[in-house]
């Protein structure tokens, strides 16, 4: 472990106010370094947060936490937070089972004034904290939001911008401006921040004054004597604030300075040179995310109508590969998912195949986009929906639990989910022959199961699911890859007693393949990687109480209704009994 001759004593922000501000940069120095010497071991997001370590000491330091009230917008650059907020000696637990949340959570300290793990909340939730304070009477209480990492592009940032600027409310924004979310940021705005660091711009073409704003700016958010000097000039001007800072996302770590996609989450590294560990070359089959990233480049060179379009995901989705080789058909629209749903859904009305590239979380921030843009007018936008189920140590605001739940009841929609890449890539290429309807095709982070996974494309049919092995007395029905447990479970269960059935769609379901079963079987199990309440379970027992199924065994293992915790994804299913083995068990006691 690093020294840390302050930061060893810094237990609260009281603490930190207690240092002379000439020991402030010995801290920052500290306060890094204690950053890389965990997550270079524990694994975790790193950029944003050595990014913003002066800035992170300047607003404890300055103001009165956590009675004034800081909010840390995509929570991921709040680290050096809560290692100043009592959480040093368990920031070694960062994002595992059972230890600290990777992002400001308000049950774990009151520190955290909001939760946020998502981006482009904070300013919504900082005026709102601010009028709240206002409507009580608090008129020396204040609300900080440190929006960066993009989120200031995002069509909620502008939403909480335009209110706050017509309020009196006692709020400071401050833009933690890095040219970077987990991708380089893109957009007008960011062209204008561009410029505007670069002097080009002048005060009466200032957006952010145009909009009522105090602005201030932009300074050097890695000079904490000025941070400090500038928050403390803020502190006693009323109203609606905007300082604008210039910052280096990965500062202090070369490798991370360089490459800051890689480095954003890095996995584990030497903490002494910044090196990632080298590679196990041997054959393995490629993650989903990539299998899609090759697919549509592939389906692309083909069929000149495929589009590519994604929220700034392009490397997390890989389409950052249909970016570099076709540029004009691939869209990085930024922090943006309404956007990105309605502009998919006007280039499909003008006969373009539109696919769109989203995690499965950030997909529901568009739900009403889903419902009226696209599913209403029955347009054919193929959702590619990336991380769903669970997705690991980011926890509840990631995890992808609900996309079969909140997609099942719309209208007009079919939704597909592969068991394998092979069927990833069968679904994409019969899509864009042609359909009518839109399709949501929703597959997991992580790798799949073949090596041989680049086979000559076949069509598959629309709403058919099919059967992977026989049996006398159980029927087990699953969706999407989490299928591949029971087929690697067959040996150890008794021979010829589970049937397995594949069924790929949730909606439409094949009926004709589940009146089969039903009349064949007494007991039938569902298995989901996503809620219960309300997912492919639901849907099966829909089918066998409308079709008068009477008298049958219904067992159904699934996500249960209760926000999932952070964890390693083989720790979580264990939770839950998704794990093979409590599979295993769960079958065995019903043969």
């Amino acid at each position: 472990m690093v020294k840390t001759k302050l930061l060893a004593h810094i237990n609260d922000p009281k603490d930190l106010r207690k240092l002379a501000k000439n020991q402030l940069e010995t801290v920052a120095k500290e306060l890094r370094e204690f950053i890389i010497d965990v997550v270079a071991a524990k694994e975790g997001h790193l950029g944003a947060s050595l990014g913003v370590v002066e800035l992170t000491i300047a607003l404890h330091y300055v103001f009165d936490t956590p009675n004034d009230l800081l909010i840390w917008d995509v929570g991921h650059q709040a680290y050096g937070h809560k290692i100043l907020t009592g959480r040093r000696e368990n920031f070694h637990t960062n994002r595992q089972l059972g230890g600290i949340s990777g992002f400001p959570k308000r049950s774990e300290s009151i520190y955290d004034a909001f939760g946020t793990g998502h981006s482009s909340t904070s300013i919504s939730a900082a005026l709102g904290m601010a009028l709240a304070s206002k409507l009580k009477g608090d008129f020396k209480k204040h609300h900080i939001a440190v929006i960066g990492d993009a989120s200031i592009a995002s069509g909620m940032a502008f939403e909480g911008l335009n209110h706050a600027g017509v309020t009196d409310a006692n709020l400071l924004i401050i833009l933690n401006d890095n040219a970077m979310g987990i991708d380089p940021s893109v957009g007008a705005l960011k062209k204008y921040f561009t410029e505007v660091k670069a002097g080009k711009k002048v005060r009466k073409n200032n957006i952010i004054e145009a909009l009522n704003f105090n602005y201030s700016g932009p300074i050097d958010g890695h000079n904490i004597n000025d941070i400090i000097t500038e928050l403390e000039r803020l502190k006693s001007i009323k109203g609606p604030k905007f300082l604008h800072i210039i910052t280096t996302k990965g500062k202090g770590l070369q490798q991370a300075e360089n490459d800051q996609v890689t480095y954003h989450a890095p996995g584990k590294f030497d903490k002494i040179t910044g090196e990632l560990p080298v590679k196990n070359n041997l054959p393995q089959p490629p993650k989903y995310q990539d299998v899609f990233g090759e697919t549509i480049v592939e389906l692309a060179k083909m069929n000149p109508k495929i589009v590519g379009i994604t929220p700034a995901m392009p490397t997390g989705s890989s389409l950052k590969l249909m970016i570099d080789e076709i540029p004009e058909r691939a869209f990085d629209v930024g922090i943006a998912e309404q956007h990105a749903v309605t502009l998919a859904a006007g280039m499909a009305t003008q006969g373009l195949i539109p696919f769109c590239a989203i995690y499965s979380t950030f997909l529901q921030r568009a739900y009403d986009q889903i419902i009226h843009d696209v599913a209403i007018q029955k347009l054919p936008v193929i959702f590619c929906i990336d991380r769903a189920g669970i997705v690991g140590e980011d926890g509840a605001t990631h995890h992808g639990a609900f996309d079969l739940a909140y997609l099942r009841c719309i209208p007009n929609m079919v939704i597909f989910a592969p068991l394998n890449e092979i069927e990833l890539r069968n679904i994409m290429y019969t899509a864009q022959l042609g359909i009518d309807f839109p399709l949501a095709i929703r597959y997991p982070r992580g790798r799949g199961t073949r090596i041989d996974w680049k086979q000559p494309f076949r069509k598959i049919e629309m709403g058919k699911g099919n059967t992977i092995s026989e049996g006398s007395k159980i029927a087990v029905l699953t969706i999407g890859t989490i299928g591949n447990k029971i087929a690697e479970l067959r040996p150890e269960l008794p021979k010829n007693k589970v049937a397995h059935y594949n069924m790929r769609f949730v909606k439409p379901l094949d009926e004709n393949l589940l009146h089969q079963i039903f009349k064949k079987f007494e007991t039938i199990v569902t298995i989901e990687d996503g809620t219960i309440m309300g997912g492919f379970g639901s849907a099966i027992l829909e089918f066998a109480s409308n079709n008068n199924y009477k008298n049958k065994t219904t067992k159904h293992l699934g996500i249960p209704d209760h926000f999932m915790e952070h964890g390693k994804v083989d720790e979580l299913f264990e939770s839950i009994h998704l794990s093979k083995e409590k599979i295993k068990e769960f079958l065995l006691k019903l043969l």
